[in-house]
């Protein structure tokens, strides 16, 4: 009897919406678990070259914990405008505070593969700082981190 491997097409990948509570979650595994579940990789019908993952919800990332406290003082982000001494430079503990759907976005889409098909994965994650989203229409379902 032979066996054959079924591939998944980007018209049968079925996608789902799922809540991501960051609350008091650790920031790195909290991104790589997101990124998992972007790409399609927690599926059993896989397919690297297609985008088969789920729409991600991230809640409360205003919450979301950095392990150290010399991270949040040492790790820094930057922004580069193309100037001459366009350099923005910002800590982990700043980009916390002030813009915390901008870091934890960034920290996923650096998991993500490189190419048009990491964007297109990079577009199905939705980042809010608070428990409220705009996403109710869709029900999604709440899913909890193995962390």
């Amino acid at each position: 009897m032979e066996r054959q491997t079924t591939l998944v097409t980007k018209e049968n990948a079925k996608k789902n919406w799922y809540i991501v509570d960051a609350a008091n979650k650790p920031l790195g595994r909290l991104a790589s678990e997101v990124a998992v579940m972007l790409m399609g990789k927690d599926k059993p019908d896989y397919t690297p070259t297609v985008d088969c993952g789920d729409y991600i919800i991230v809640i409360n990332a205003a919450k979301v914990k950095m392990s150290g406290n010399s991270k949040l003082i040492k790790k820094c982000y930057y922004n580069v405008s193309g100037y001459t001494g366009g350099l923005r430079t910002r800590t982990a503990g700043e980009m916390l505070s002030a813009y915390p759907v901008e870091l934890i976005e960034r920290v996923v889409h650096g998991m993500l593969p490189k190419g048009r098909l990491g964007r297109k994965m990079n577009r199905k994650l939705f980042v809010y700082a608070d428990e409220n989203h705009k996403h109710d229409a869709q029900k999604p379902v709440v899913k909890e981190i193995r962390i």
